[in-house]
């Protein structure tokens, strides 16, 4: 493996890629192994495969099912990333469920907050097609803004318009999608562990305690090559993932059109360089090529 990419996204929740255009942009990115880590679906998961085995055996790129879960605790904000689960295993769709249904009801609060609290009016035809997508979210209220001229841009619209609804307890706990993941035959894994909620950076000690607190739940990695992070941040990352002998991932959190991250950028200049965590992850993962 060569050049991975384990965070990438569609249109099944915020991306801007279908499935089809999703492996034709990983080909041309020239991956060798790749995830697609829908929030709260696993669709991609079961759909991919299949698609995959259609295409000639030689430009084939190897899959890893993957999937993103958006937890909340006493201790804060997380993004659990599972990956080479088995979809026919209960256990991990019980979480899906649970977090596709919390994010319904969200998204359908925020449509009523947007119209009482600043008259952003929106058709019935608009909300029917937004509520009919498999994982609507804050990115497509934010575009569905900017094609009203409530916004000028998705940060704009999620930040100063979208986020001023707050919820509180309305959010997948950790140790759940963690449960979830392990039952299913999946590795948890803690996605860009430095990031929270939204712009504080979570650092030293307090990374520590939350990472001390996942590990008693069952996490068993850390994404330590992330699109985001400093020089500063891997490192400490890395640092963590040696002191708990934690599984390593690489991903660039790519969205499409609706993120100016690419796919392949990870961070992983090298796989030559690639850490112990990494090489054992890529061992003990479900790779299907």
């Amino acid at each position: 493996m060569n050049k991975v990419d384990l965070h990438l996204h569609t249109l099944i929740s915020d991306g801007t890629d279908s499935l089809k255009e999703i492996i034709e942009n990983v080909r041309k990115a020239e991956l060798d192994l790749f995830s697609v880590t829908d929030h709260d679906s696993i669709k991609a998961g079961i759909m991919i495969p299949p698609m995959l085995a259609a295409i000639e055996p030689e430009q084939r790129t190897a899959f890893v099912r993957g999937i993103e879960f958006s937890c909340e605790d006493e201790m804060g904000k997380y993004h659990i990333l599972g990956y080479g689960y088995d979809p026919d295993v209960p256990g991990i769709a019980e979480v899906v469920a649970e977090g596709h249904e919390m994010r319904m009801k969200k998204t359908k609060a925020r449509l009523e907050f947007l119209q009482k609290e600043f008259q952003f009016w929106f058709s019935e035809e608009e909300i029917n097609e937004l509520l009919s997508k498999d994982n609507p979210g804050k990115p497509h209220i934010a575009n569905l803004m900017i094609q009203h001229d409530y916004a000028e841009t998705i940060q704009d619209a999620i930040k100063n318009y979208i986020n001023k609804r707050e919820f509180r307890n309305e959010h997948v706990r950790p140790e759940d999608a963690i449960h979830g993941i392990l039952k299913s035959g999946g590795i948890p894994v803690l996605a860009h562990p430095t990031y929270g909620d939204g712009d504080d950076l979570i650092l030293g000690e307090e990374m520590e305690q939350r990472l001390q607190h996942l590990i008693g739940f069952g996490l068993a990695g850390v994404e330590a090559y992330y699109s985001g992070f400093s020089p500063k941040i891997q490192s400490e990352c890395l640092a963590f993932a040696d002191q708990f002998d934690l599984y390593v991932t690489a991903g660039s959190d790519y969205h499409g059109g609706n993120k100016m991250i690419e796919i392949g950028w990870t961070n992983l200049e090298d796989m030559a360089e690639a850490p112990p965590g990494l090489l054992r992850f890529l061992q003990d993962v479900d790779i299907i090529s």
